[in-house]
C-alpha cells in the first residue's frame, strides 16, 4: 500500500506589490493558491494535518523583494512541474510568480 509522492522544487518571486506582507502571510498565500488551483498536495500526518512545503531560502523581511526564493512541494501521485508552474501561477495574486518548476533529486 505504498503512495508515490513526487516532489518538485519552485522558484519564485515576491515582487513589489506584496512586498509588505509578513512571511506567516507569504505562506498563508502559497497554502492557499495550492488548493485554489486544486493540486494534489500532500499533508503531514497527525491531529493538525499540513501541507508538506519546506522553504528552502531564508524567510523575507517585511518590505523585501526577491527573484529567487525556493520551495519544495510534495504532491501524492506524479505531476509534471510545467503544470504546478502554470496552474499555481493562474491562482497567485499579482507580485508572486512561479518563475521555474523542475523535479527534486
Amino acid at each position: 500500500m505504498g503512495q508515490d509522492f513526487c516532489k518538485v522544487k519552485i522558484k519564485y518571486k515576491k515582487g513589489e506589490e506584496i512586498k509588505f506582507i509578513s512571511h506567516l502571510d507569504h505562506m498563508r498565500v502559497l497554502e492557499r493558491a495550492l488548493r485554489r488551483a486544486e493540486l494534489p498536495i500532500a499533508y503531514s500526518q497527525g491531529f493538525n494535518p499540513r501541507p508538506k512545503i519546506a522553504y528552502l531560502t531564508r524567510a523575507l523581511k517585511v518590505g523585501e523583494t526577491s527573484d529567487s526564493c525556493e520551495a519544495e512541494l510534495t504532491f501524492e501521485g506524479w505531476l509534471k512541474p510545467e503544470t504546478v508552474r502554470t496552474a499555481l501561477n493562474q491562482v497567485l495574486p499579482p507580485g508572486f510568480g512561479i518563475l521555474i518548476a523542475s523535479y527534486t533529486t
